[in-house]
């Protein structure tokens, strides 16, 4: 409930502190009093926009401070818990704006900074505000669906479907996840199999590019090694080289077999016989030197075929191991690391697959738990329906036919709340057909329907504090009763304001309070709106102006006091 509201400088308000009590408070006034501008104060605490010329003339800045007693259990503790603001379910809570002629304005709950966005939010949990043409619930579709599934307690049905649909989500998600990783490591797998099938048939082997960049760079120097031979050979076989040392070492073997050279004891004996020797090996090393000449040249022979074959393999490894940034001898264990991510590459598909039945799963419950949901709904409109209409007659809007049309929403429409589209609609007019509710009734018919469906709504968990500003526009008598009896009902369980010119409604309420509006001092300029709450005599002479006019009869008063002894009388009578 609403303990408090603090107003300073405030359009015609200079300071005003009122704190109502229980139940339903009528503001009643001359037009013009001002009492449209305490429940402009009471919306700019709730977070409506602000306006700088609502800040009182002559004065630098606006206030308005409203303290409100949630129950323990109230949503907005939740709600504010989860924006870390401070508050203590034990205690109550204080939601201020202040306005600044020259600067921004400023939002706090408990003295705590805040966007007017969650200001808003949370005034919205605390208190409804419902006028002629500000029944803003019953503008919006969406509240038309918080409504039926208030009504009809689907809190647990809307738990089911919003935790199906986060099953859902999240299978999906995970679905989706997959099939992207499935499509990158296929695409992955194409490229790690042309990877493969290269090197497989390159077939690079350890150490093998070393072997053939020398094997290249020997067959390219080949032809200049071959003429070098050449020449060596050449020049061996023109100088007879070996057999003239073999002749030499011949012709001195003889002579050291001449007679008087062959003793041991004869010098020149010894001589022949060591260069013999001498020669013998120089033949030798001749031969040795002709054969290696002779295979140097067998080796040395020009191979344009081989060195193509042997350059071309070269560099067939070598741009491979470009493409992976290896070195070319590091291409076998390339080879061998592309086959084990391949490898690790399998079995995606069975994943895929598994994700894919976890969401058909996933949306068969979800599916499940907002067809009970829709039932649930359609029953319930048909409930409310009757209910509402039940509360239309007496309200002169007998002939307005009302229903609750729950319809299914497209598929990619539907969501954490289900899949249905609810709004009212009402037919103003026998045989004139059902449209939306807020594009057909009139600014006074919607007011008195919103009326009817809190009436019908007054046992769900709607806002504690009720706000109606002048529901009783343009009807008397009867009807005006008939809204008075309505109010005071809505007031058994939750505080209910009205602002009204109705003595009928007026006289319905537990309390009153008369708004009035001081003449202008010569140093103001401007007037003052004050509030003052009546006891029963003065709550008598206000009916009775509201009864008579400006001229007060002694039949007013009368009529007066048989308005607030028929509330008296009521079982559901109650004073603040």
């Amino acid at each position: 409930m609403l303990v408090s509201i603090s107003i300073r400088d405030f359009v015609l308000i200079d300071r005003l502190d009122l704190e109502p009590g229980e139940g339903f408070t009528a503001l009643t006034g001359e037009t013009g009093a001002g009492k449209s501008i305490i429940l402009d104060a009471l919306g700019l605490a709730l977070g409506a926009p602000a306006e700088k010329r609502q800040v009182r003339a002559g004065a630098g800045k606006a206030s308005i401070l409203a303290e409100f007693a949630p129950t323990a259990d109230h949503p907005v503790w939740a709600a504010l818990a989860e924006e870390g603001v401070e508050a203590d379910p034990g205690e109550t809570l204080t939601l201020k704006r202040i306005l600044r002629r020259d600067g921004p304005s400023r939002a706090l709950i408990n003295d705590q900074a805040v966007s007017a966005g969650l200001l808003a939010r949370i005034g919205g949990g605390l208190v409804e505000i419902h006028g002629q043409h500000a029944a803003a619930a019953l503008w919006r579709p969406a509240a038309h669906r918080v409504m039926l599934d208030d009504y009809a307690g689907n809190q647990d049905l809307l738990e089911e479907a919003a935790s199906g649909w986060r099953r859902l989500q999240a299978a999906r998600q995970e679905r989706v996840r997959l099939a992207e990783s499935v499509e990158s490591a296929s695409a992955m797998r194409e490229a790690l199999d042309m990877d493969i099938q290269r090197l497989e048939e390159l077939a690079p082997q350890a150490g093998e590019a070393e072997g053939l960049a020398g094997e290249r760079q020997r067959r390219m120097q080949s032809e200049r090694a071959g003429d070098g031979v050449r020449v060596a050979a050449e020049a061996l076989e023109a100088g007879q080289v070996a057999a003239a040392l073999a002749t030499a070492a011949r012709e001195l073997e003889r002579v050291s077999r001449l007679k008087g050279f062959d003793s041991d004891d004869q010098p020149l004996g010894r001589l022949a016989r060591t260069a013999s020797e001498a020669f013998e090996r120089a033949l030798i090393e001749v031969q040795e030197a002709e054969q290696a000449v002779g295979e140097l040249a067998s080796s040395c022979e020009a191979d344009p075929e081989k060195l193509e074959t042997v350059e071309a393999r070269l560099f067939a490894l070598r741009a491979e191991a470009r493409r992976h940034g290896v070195e070319p001898d590091d291409l076998p264990r390339v080879l061998e690391d592309c086959l084990q991510r391949r490898e690790a590459l399998s079995g995606g598909e069975a994943e895929l697959e598994a994700a894919l039945e976890a969401e058909k799963t996933a949306a068969a419950a979800w599916r499940g738990a907002v067809e009970r949901l829709t039932r649930s709904r359609q029953a319930a409109a048909g409930r409310l329906s009757g209910a509402v209409a039940r509360e239309l007659a007496p309200l002169r809007l007998g002939k307005v036919e009302l229903r609750i049309a729950v319809t299914p929403l497209a598929e990619e429409e539907a969501g954490p709340q289900g899949r249905d589209h609810v709004e009212i609609e009402v037919e103003t007019n026998p045989g004139a057909g059902f449209g939306p509710l807020r594009r057909i009734a009139s600014g006074g018919e919607l007011a008195r329907v919103s009326l009817a469906l809190k009436c019908a709504l007054a046992e769900t968990g709607q806002p504690g504090v009720l706000v109606f500003d002048e529901a009783d526009q343009g009807v008397g008598g009867a009807v005006a009763a008939a809204i008075g009896e309505r109010l005071a009902r809505l007031s058994g369980s939750r505080q209910v304001f009205a602002v009204t010119h109705s003595p009928q409604v007026a006289a319905a309420a537990g309390a009153q309070w008369r708004i009035s509006k001081s003449q202008a001092s010569s140093g103001e300029g401007v007037g003052r709106t004050l509030v003052s709450g009546l006891d029963t005599a003065d709550r008598c002479e206000e009916i009775a102006r509201m009864l008579a006019g400006h001229e007060i009869t002694q039949e007013a008063r009368a009529a007066a006091r048989r308005l607030l002894e028929e509330r008296c009388r009521r079982p559901d009578a109650s004073v603040n």
